[in-house]
């Protein structure tokens, strides 16, 4: 009897909130920058699992001529986006607070528009996944400024993702630009 009531003692000292983890956040940053960063890397780590999620879709259902080269370029585009979600997430974590990347998650917080049901064509496919890149760059651009008083380790993370995010929208936009 005395072990189970031990046990239970010890469970729920050891039960924590994601306040008391900010509070207990040690090293150079402290709670403050913690949970000051996390409010502004939380909805990236959202956005950014949705673009892969999408960017999948699209490369499946993406039709018509330059078909294989926006096939294969959606494919680079999706693996840049979940490496770089798996960074923000990351460096969440390692300022001692969690992250949250579940599906429900993802569905109820992202602000990317949805892409269109089934098949389409490539001008149509590679329009709404820029559309719904520009709608996460403006995510990341409103955070990168509020990081920049907060934590500049974190904002250097964003620097990085949008040059790449940019990057990869300026090659799918070569494949439909008139110019």
């Amino acid at each position: 009897m005395t072990t189970t009531k031990q046990s239970a003692a010890k469970t729920k000292q050891s039960a924590t909130t994601t306040d008391q983890i900010a509070h207990e956040t040690t090293g150079v940053w402290g709670a403050d920058v913690a949970s000051g960063a996390r409010q502004f890397l939380q909805p990236l780590v959202v956005n950014l699992t949705a673009l892969h999620v999408e960017g999948k879709q699209a490369h499946w259902h993406v039709r018509g001529s330059g078909f294989i080269g926006v096939h294969e370029l959606l494919d680079l585009y999706v693996a840049h986006v979940r490496e770089w979600a798996d960074l923000v997430a990351e460096r969440v974590v390692a300022l001692g607070l969690p992250v949250d990347g579940r599906i429900r998650t993802v569905g109820k917080d992202t602000v990317i528009p949805q892409l269109k049901d089934g098949f389409q064509s490539v001008p149509d496919t590679i329009a709404q996944v820029i559309e719904q890149i520009d709608a996460t760059l403006k995510v990341l651009h409103e955070s990168m400024d509020e990081l920049e008083d907060i934590d500049v380790a974190s904002q250097d993370v964003l620097v990085e993702i949008e040059r790449g995010l940019v990057k990869d929208r300026w090659f799918l936009h070569a494949h439909i630009a008139e110019d």
